[in-house]
Protein backbone atom coordinates (compact mmCIF):
# COMPACT_ATOMS: atom_id res chain seq x y z
CA UNK A 1 0.00 0.00 0.00
CA UNK A 2 1.20 3.54 -1.22
CA UNK A 3 -0.23 6.66 1.23
CA UNK A 4 0.01 9.57 -1.56
CA UNK A 5 -0.96 12.98 -0.79
CA UNK A 6 0.66 14.71 -4.16
CA UNK A 7 -1.92 16.41 -5.71
CA UNK A 8 -0.18 16.05 -9.43
CA UNK A 9 0.31 12.25 -9.36
CA UNK A 10 -1.27 10.23 -11.57
CA UNK A 11 -2.14 6.52 -11.97
CA UNK A 12 0.04 4.36 -14.28
CA UNK A 13 -1.64 1.06 -15.56
CA UNK A 14 1.27 -0.41 -13.39
CA UNK A 15 0.53 1.03 -10.25
CA UNK A 16 -2.78 -0.24 -9.59
CA UNK A 17 -5.73 1.45 -8.65
CA UNK A 18 -6.00 5.04 -6.79
CA UNK A 19 -8.13 5.19 -4.03
CA UNK A 20 -9.59 8.13 -2.39
CA UNK A 21 -10.62 7.28 1.52
CA UNK A 22 -12.46 10.25 2.35
CA UNK A 23 -12.79 10.55 5.91
CA UNK A 24 -16.27 12.99 6.49
CA UNK A 25 -16.14 13.81 9.83
CA UNK A 26 -14.75 17.02 11.89
CA UNK A 27 -16.01 16.16 15.03
CA UNK A 28 -13.47 15.37 18.16
CA UNK A 29 -12.79 12.07 19.24
CA UNK A 30 -14.23 11.15 16.20
CA UNK A 31 -14.43 7.19 14.46
CA UNK A 32 -13.51 8.60 11.28
CA UNK A 33 -9.78 8.60 11.06
CA UNK A 34 -9.78 5.01 12.51
CA UNK A 35 -12.20 3.32 10.13
CA UNK A 36 -10.20 5.20 7.27
CA UNK A 37 -6.90 3.40 8.67
CA UNK A 38 -9.08 0.13 8.51
CA UNK A 39 -10.15 0.28 5.11
CA UNK A 40 -6.63 1.39 4.07
CA UNK A 41 -5.42 -1.99 5.33
CA UNK A 42 -8.03 -3.82 3.66
CA UNK A 43 -6.32 -2.21 0.01
CA UNK A 44 -2.79 -3.33 0.90
CA UNK A 45 -1.08 -5.43 -1.90
CA UNK A 46 -1.71 -8.35 0.48
CA UNK A 47 -5.37 -8.03 0.65
CA UNK A 48 -7.90 -9.31 -1.03
CA UNK A 49 -8.75 -6.94 -3.54
CA UNK A 50 -5.24 -6.20 -4.82
CA UNK A 51 -2.89 -3.58 -4.19
CA UNK A 52 -3.79 0.45 -4.67
CA UNK A 53 -2.51 3.65 -3.92
CA UNK A 54 -4.16 5.33 -1.45
CA UNK A 55 -4.82 8.62 -0.64
CA UNK A 56 -6.11 9.34 2.59
CA UNK A 57 -8.06 12.76 2.95
CA UNK A 58 -9.43 13.79 6.11
CA UNK A 59 -11.91 16.46 5.62
CA UNK A 60 -11.15 17.80 9.17
CA UNK A 61 -7.45 18.85 7.36
CA UNK A 62 -9.08 20.56 4.53
CA UNK A 63 -9.75 23.98 4.09
CA UNK A 64 -11.94 25.02 1.95
CA UNK A 65 -12.91 28.77 -0.09
CA UNK A 66 -16.24 30.85 1.36
CA UNK A 67 -19.24 29.31 0.32
CA UNK A 68 -20.13 32.77 -0.97
CA UNK A 69 -17.77 31.83 -3.26
CA UNK A 70 -19.23 28.88 -4.50
CA UNK A 71 -21.66 28.85 -7.77
CA UNK A 72 -22.89 25.52 -9.24
CA UNK A 73 -20.31 23.78 -10.55
CA UNK A 74 -17.50 25.49 -10.26
CA UNK A 75 -16.03 28.21 -8.11
CA UNK A 76 -12.32 28.87 -6.69
CA UNK A 77 -10.14 25.30 -6.66
CA UNK A 78 -9.79 23.78 -3.62
CA UNK A 79 -6.72 22.88 -1.98
CA UNK A 80 -7.41 19.21 -3.31
CA UNK A 81 -9.23 19.63 -6.33
CA UNK A 82 -5.98 17.66 -7.56
CA UNK A 83 -6.19 14.48 -5.58
CA UNK A 84 -10.24 14.16 -6.22
CA UNK A 85 -9.36 14.59 -9.83
CA UNK A 86 -6.80 11.89 -9.61
CA UNK A 87 -8.33 9.03 -8.02
CA UNK A 88 -10.27 6.36 -10.12
CA UNK A 89 -12.30 5.44 -6.95
CA UNK A 90 -13.64 6.66 -3.90
CA UNK A 91 -14.62 5.60 -0.57
CA UNK A 92 -16.45 7.59 1.73
CA UNK A 93 -16.25 7.00 5.69
CA UNK A 94 -18.78 8.90 7.58
CA UNK A 95 -21.04 8.72 10.48
CA UNK A 96 -24.54 9.38 10.81
CA UNK A 97 -25.96 12.47 12.51
CA UNK A 98 -29.40 13.42 12.81
CA UNK A 99 -30.45 10.55 10.33
CA UNK A 100 -28.00 11.84 7.51
CA UNK A 101 -24.39 12.48 6.87
CA UNK A 102 -22.74 15.46 7.90
CA UNK A 103 -22.50 18.89 6.72
CA UNK A 104 -18.93 19.04 6.78
CA UNK A 105 -18.55 16.39 4.06
CA UNK A 106 -21.78 17.96 2.25
CA UNK A 107 -19.31 20.96 1.86
CA UNK A 108 -16.78 18.87 0.27
CA UNK A 109 -18.51 17.53 -2.02
CA UNK A 110 -20.15 20.42 -3.15
CA UNK A 111 -16.94 22.50 -3.63
CA UNK A 112 -15.77 19.57 -6.27
CA UNK A 113 -18.27 18.84 -9.53
CA UNK A 114 -16.47 17.83 -12.61
CA UNK A 115 -13.44 15.45 -10.54
CA UNK A 116 -15.92 13.45 -9.00
CA UNK A 117 -18.19 12.71 -12.66
CA UNK A 118 -18.10 8.57 -13.81
CA UNK A 119 -16.21 7.36 -11.00
CA UNK A 120 -17.69 4.87 -8.67
CA UNK A 121 -17.90 4.85 -4.72
CA UNK A 122 -18.62 2.83 -2.04
CA UNK A 123 -19.34 4.29 1.08
CA UNK A 124 -18.80 2.60 4.98
CA UNK A 125 -21.32 4.39 7.60
CA UNK A 126 -21.11 4.21 11.28
CA UNK A 127 -23.19 5.01 14.20
CA UNK A 128 -25.22 3.93 16.96
CA UNK A 129 -27.86 1.55 14.32
CA UNK A 130 -25.66 1.44 11.73
CA UNK A 131 -25.30 4.42 9.72
CA UNK A 132 -27.89 3.42 6.97
CA UNK A 133 -29.54 6.66 6.90
CA UNK A 134 -26.36 8.24 6.04
CA UNK A 135 -25.84 5.56 3.40
CA UNK A 136 -29.18 6.45 1.24
CA UNK A 137 -29.11 9.83 1.43
CA UNK A 138 -25.25 10.37 0.15
CA UNK A 139 -26.17 7.84 -2.64
CA UNK A 140 -28.72 10.30 -3.94
CA UNK A 141 -25.90 13.27 -3.95
CA UNK A 142 -23.49 11.28 -5.80
CA UNK A 143 -26.09 10.31 -8.03
CA UNK A 144 -26.37 13.85 -8.88
CA UNK A 145 -22.69 14.38 -9.91
CA UNK A 146 -22.48 11.00 -12.21
CA UNK A 147 -21.02 9.06 -9.53
CA UNK A 148 -21.73 5.00 -9.47
CA UNK A 149 -22.05 3.93 -5.93
CA UNK A 150 -21.78 0.35 -5.32
CA UNK A 151 -24.74 -2.06 -4.70
CA UNK A 152 -22.97 -3.27 -1.75
CA UNK A 153 -21.96 -0.34 0.86
CA UNK A 154 -20.67 -1.01 4.82
CA UNK A 155 -22.98 -0.15 7.57
CA UNK A 156 -21.19 -0.27 10.67
CA UNK A 157 -23.29 -0.89 14.19
CA UNK A 158 -21.51 1.31 17.20
CA UNK A 159 -17.66 0.65 16.30
CA UNK A 160 -16.45 2.19 18.95
CA UNK A 161 -16.95 -1.14 20.92
CA UNK A 162 -14.75 -2.98 18.21
CA UNK A 163 -11.84 -1.46 19.34
CA UNK A 164 -8.10 -3.24 20.54
CA UNK A 165 -5.91 -1.89 23.04
CA UNK A 166 -4.33 0.47 20.34
CA UNK A 167 -7.60 1.74 19.46
CA UNK A 168 -7.64 -0.12 16.14
CA UNK A 169 -10.84 -1.14 14.76
CA UNK A 170 -11.07 -5.07 14.67
CA UNK A 171 -14.45 -5.99 13.95
CA UNK A 172 -15.94 -9.66 13.69
CA UNK A 173 -14.75 -11.61 10.62
CA UNK A 174 -18.06 -11.04 9.21
CA UNK A 175 -17.23 -7.57 8.73
CA UNK A 176 -14.53 -7.83 7.45
CA UNK A 177 -15.76 -9.55 4.29
CA UNK A 178 -18.21 -7.21 4.19
CA UNK A 179 -15.86 -4.58 3.37
CA UNK A 180 -14.04 -7.13 1.14
CA UNK A 181 -17.12 -7.55 -1.22
CA UNK A 182 -17.45 -3.70 -1.31
CA UNK A 183 -14.11 -2.96 -2.27
CA UNK A 184 -14.18 -5.73 -4.93
CA UNK A 185 -17.14 -4.93 -6.53
CA UNK A 186 -15.80 -1.17 -6.07
CA UNK A 187 -12.72 -2.57 -8.10
CA UNK A 188 -14.70 -3.98 -11.08
CA UNK A 189 -16.20 -0.39 -11.43
CA UNK A 190 -13.11 1.54 -11.50
CA UNK A 191 -11.87 -0.69 -13.92
CA UNK A 192 -14.86 -0.37 -16.19
CA UNK A 193 -14.96 3.10 -15.86
CA UNK A 194 -11.96 4.29 -16.33
CA UNK A 195 -12.24 2.16 -19.62
CA UNK A 196 -15.72 4.73 -20.69
CA UNK A 197 -13.61 7.62 -19.56
CA UNK A 198 -11.29 6.80 -22.10
CA UNK A 199 -12.93 5.60 -24.97
CA UNK A 200 -16.81 6.94 -24.62
CA UNK A 201 -16.13 10.18 -22.85
CA UNK A 202 -19.51 11.46 -21.14
CA UNK A 203 -20.29 15.06 -22.95
CA UNK A 204 -23.48 16.13 -20.74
Amino acid sequence: MSVSTDQNSSLSPAAGLRVAVISGSVRKDRMGPTIAQWVAAALDPAGAVGPAQLDLIDVAHVELPDDSLLYPGGGPKSEVADRIAAADAFVFVTPECNHSYPASLKRLIDWHYGEWRVKPATIVAYGVHGGYAAIEHLRGVLAELSVVTTRRALGLRAPWTSLDDQGRYTPDTEVTRGLTASLAELRWWAEVLADARRDRPLTN
